[in-house]
């Protein structure tokens, strides 16, 4: 008797686990990840091109990192005044579209000077017109850090130019996002950059190959200390070759990219992932039209979204 007793206890037992491993798969299918891609992916393209290919090709979203070359989104005629922002805003919508990131230039680790305030001033019109045309982010960045200055001083600065741009875009509904990006890509400096700055209008871009590719920083372990200041994506993928970094298709790297995307995907992370194909800096990459169309295919697989 005990032993029939045990076995229907092994058969409830089991089937309750099949059935909250059912549920969990079934509830994390029906996640429905947010796509979006950086138009420094398709440097050469007009910007109706750039509509029509995210409306054909399954995204709902633009980050918009220039057009035709041009940086200074205030340079482009979509943008240069009210009566083109308004024809661009309505272009938008009507492809049930979205501009979700205005990347800008800004660089937030320049010592105070004349580059500095070049930068700030920058990062002040990209604020304007995000807000002008509904957009939530702009995103800022650190690059090389000075390797005369102490590093901590360089953090302060970078926190000091976040908090001037968080004070700037407030009453708007702008956030101001700093980007994972060239030295400051360790998740310690990270943190110690936004304990510095604490300011609700400041969160973060995460780009998760721009780290791990430096620091091999195990990505569950960034992703638990970042995540309360995630509120944008970049997602791309490399493989070392030769010694150097080549971006590939994705999935077809070394990063662990899909990693990343499951460890947002479980938390409900409502942002964008957002397609960084950095043609305009690496000409020799595949062509945007290949890149750009393989994301949103393998991304909708991976989360069998039809």
């Amino acid at each position: 008797m005990q032993r029939i007793a045990s076995r229907r206890r092994f058969l409830k037992n089991t089937a309750l686990a099949s059935l909250a491993f059912t549920t969990s798969s079934f509830e994390f299918k029906k996640y429905q990840p947010n796509l979006s891609f950086s138009t420094l992916g398709c440097p050469d393209w007009t910007f109706d091109g750039i509509i029509k290919f995210a409306a054909g090709n399954g995204f709902s979203g633009i980050e918009i990192r220039g057009i035709q070359r041009q940086l200074d989104l205030s340079q482009c005629p979509e943008f240069s005044t009210k009566a083109n922002i308004a024809t661009t805003k309505k272009k938008i919508a009507d492809n049930g579209l979205h501009i979700v990131n205005l990347g800008s230039s800004a660089s937030m680790h320049l010592p105070d000077g004349a580059d500095r305030d070049k930068s700030i001033d920058e990062a002040r019109r990209f604020i304007d017109l995000a807000n002008e045309i509904n957009c939530p982010y702009i995103r800022v960045f650190p690059n090389n850090l000075p390797k005369d200055v102490d590093k901590n001083i360089t953090i302060e600065q970078i926190s000091k130019g976040l908090r001037t741009l968080g004070d700037y875009a407030k009453g708007s509904s702008v956030t101001v996002l700093m980007e994972t990006h060239g030295d400051l890509v360790h998740v310690d400096d990270i943190i110690a950059v936004m304990n510095y700055t604490q300011h609700s209008g400041v969160a973060l871009v995460w780009d998760i190959v721009n780290m791990w590719s430096v620091t091999k920083e195990p990505v569950a372990d960034v992703y638990a200390r970042l995540k309360n200041y995630v509120r944008h994506t970049h997602i791309k993928d490399l493989r070392v070759l030769d010694g150097k970094d080549k971006y590939m298709l994705l999935g077809e790297g070394e990063t662990p990219i899909f990693e990343a995307i499951d460890l947002l995907a479980k938390e409900k992370y409502n942002g964008y992932f957002s397609f960084e194909w950095e043609k305009l800096w690496h000409p020799e990459i595949d062509a945007p039209e290949i890149a750009i169309a393989d994301y949103s295919k393998k991304m909708k697989a991976h989360f069998a979204v039809s």
